[in-house]
């Protein structure tokens, strides 16, 4: 069964409960997501005793705030519309990744998964099929050179893609104009005090491997066909990092039913396990059997 058959066969109060959205789960997931980085933070800031041990979990949890931008572009984290943009604006600024821009590229990606020639996510380039493309993949470094660049087009007008409407280039010009100045006076502060480097760009560097790994699971080994329950893979993993990517672990019924919210997929995943065709038991088994991928 393919993912619109399996959807189709979901009964309407089912899939009216699953789309259901709540500010009370959200709020309550993000307050708590919050709290751990305030903890972070201000243990770094205050050097208190073994603090750099702090660098790693402030930059997890620096970096995979890119999974709850993710969710805001579909608008799910939140019953409340404005709730889903503001959240996700705000984490544009620490992740590098402009808002608006992204909500489409994202929805672009998910009409086209793992299409080599048309997802974005892609954009016309395999995945990493050598030991250096991949050491270059988890440094991070594509990701910031590639956010360098669409930041810099955006701002200069320069928006060509065909997934972003005309109606949003202006939108999507100011939003990038503003996260450049924010960074360049982040640059210049750090010519009188050290602190954004401790709390923000050590640890963000510190934290894209772990998502770029992440990540790379997603749709990494899967084929480009057409069906979700394929083309995405559902990581069977355990709750800490659930909790940090938002439940997004269980990508395939994301994909297969991207308006369902983050904290419903569970249940989703109740009416998927049977058909997943793409799945691992863990991060390590998948990065295991892309190694082995890599070798043969």
């Amino acid at each position: 069964m393919d993912h619109r058959a399996l959807i189709a066969s979901i009964p309407p109060e089912e899939k009216d409960r699953l789309q259901e959205r709540s500010n009370i789960a959200g709020l309550r997931h993000l307050s708590l997501y919050v709290l751990l980085l305030l903890v972070t933070s201000l243990g770094i800031a205050l050097r208190v005793p073994l603090w750099p041990l702090l660098l790693l979990p402030q930059g997890l949890l620096l970096v995979f705030l890119f999974t709850l931008s993710h969710e805001c572009t579909h608008k799910t984290p939140f019953r409340t519309g404005w709730l889903n943009d503001a959240v996700g604006h705000l984490v544009s600024v620490p992740t590098a990744l402009p808002f608006t821009w992204f909500r489409y590229f994202h929805l672009a990606h998910h009409k086209w998964t793992n299409d080599p020639d048309k997802d974005p996510e892609l954009d016309g380039k395999p995945r990493p099929e050598r030991w250096p493309d991949l050491m270059i993949y988890l440094s991070g470094w594509p990701y910031w050179k590639g956010m360098a660049l669409v930041l810099f087009r955006n701002a200069t007008g320069k928006i060509d893609a065909p997934y972003l409407p005309q109606r949003q280039h202006r939108a999507i010009r100011i939003e990038a104009v503003m996260l450049l100045g924010l960074y360049t006076l982040a640059g210049i502060s750090l010519i009188f005090t050290p602190i954004l480097f401790w709390l923000w760009l050590l640890p963000v560097l510190m934290g894209q491997p772990f998502l770029r790994l992440y990540l790379l699971a997603e749709h990494g080994l899967c084929p480009p066909v057409a069906n979700m329950l394929e083309n995405s893979r559902t990581t069977f993993t355990n709750r800490i990092i659930r909790f940090l990517a938002w439940n997004m672990p269980f990508h395939a019924e994301h994909h297969a039913f991207p308006n369902v919210p983050f904290h419903q997929l569970p249940s989703l995943h109740g009416w998927t396990k049977a058909h997943l065709q793409s799945t691992s038991d863990g991060y390590s088994e998948f990065t295991a059997d892309y190694v082995h991928a890599l070798e043969r």
